[in-house]
């Protein structure tokens, strides 16, 4: 059988070898101490933190790091199976993730590497009729999977949204709270991501980062899709982003759900 790359990055991610096997069975590789390889291109906007590309890293990443942490594959089409397992809900309790954001009617949300909108459909609800959850994602195959799932279900209150690497396309502070499920680790430009994400964040509103505890070293997840909760609020500690730690909640079986809140222009100038 031909494995293409977003296969082998899907199979990595959730922790199965296509042919079946467990592969967080398996010992971990480790990197080594060589000398990183710069490229001019790959550096963020404005001198900002520097990516390195390195030859020597985990196989499960593609090779390039941004403040320490190596960024992972992304999940291809062939992985909105898995999103949709019916095992999920037991594994990591998206319905228990959604109560704890306490959404309000009429809300704009965005889901931010949204796949096959699973939680866009979720939280459609209880933005209701007057709300919007719009479901951004940069495979046009995910954003056609969740219109047909659209259509079918009826849901008027979703819209997809073909963002870029470097940006969601969002306008500016014209979302409430954007989320981001098991996603952020595999932006390859987190830096430009979170300038522009952090932009189109109303005063007030909220930033969602969902992450598989890196921490707990029982969450069946290859190392390089986890992140913990110190490197994430390490690397969203610009000041730029105008975001500032809210909270932490911790009650979800495998993840973190760190929560960051947009600075009104008042509590900028302190």
């Amino acid at each position: 059988m031909f494995l293409t790359r977003s296969m082998i990055a899907w199979s990595l991610c959730c922790g199965i070898f296509l042919c079946g096997f467990p592969s967080w069975l398996c010992a971990q590789d480790q990197a080594t101490d060589k000398p990183a390889e710069k490229k001019e291109a790959d550096k963020p906007a404005a001198g900002k933190p520097e990516y390195e590309i390195r030859q020597d890293h985990d196989p499960n990443g593609i090779g390039k790091f941004y403040m320490g942490r190596e960024i992972a594959y992304v999940m291809g089409i062939q992985g909105a199976i898995w999103l949709e397992r019916p095992e999920r809900e037991a594994e990591e309790a998206p319905s228990k993730l959604v109560k704890s954001l306490k959404l309000k009617p009429g809300q704009v949300i965005a889901d931010i590497g949204a796949g096959s909108g699973m939680l866009s459909i979720k939280m459609a609800k209880d933005v209701g009729p007057m709300g919007k959850v719009i479901a951004v994602d940069v495979q046009q195959e995910m954003l056609d999977l969740l219109e047909k799932k659209l259509k079918r279900l009826k849901v008027k209150n979703v819209e997809g949204l073909l963002g870029t690497e470097k940006s969601p396309g969002l306008e500016p502070e014209s979302v409430d709270l954007a989320i981001m499920v098991d996603v952020y680790h595999e932006f390859a430009f987190p830096y430009e991501m979170m300038v522009e994400i952090s932009k189109s964040i109303k005063p007030g509103g909220r930033v969602v980062f969902v992450e598989y505890r890196k921490e707990d070293p029982e969450v069946p997840i290859k190392l390089v899709h986890k992140m913990t909760e110190a490197q994430v609020k390490k690397e969203i500690d610009q000041p730029e982003f105008h975001l500032k730690w809210k909270e932490t909640i911790g009650t979800l079986p495998r993840q973190h759900v760190i929560i960051f809140e947009k600075q009104a222009a008042e509590e900028k100038k302190k």
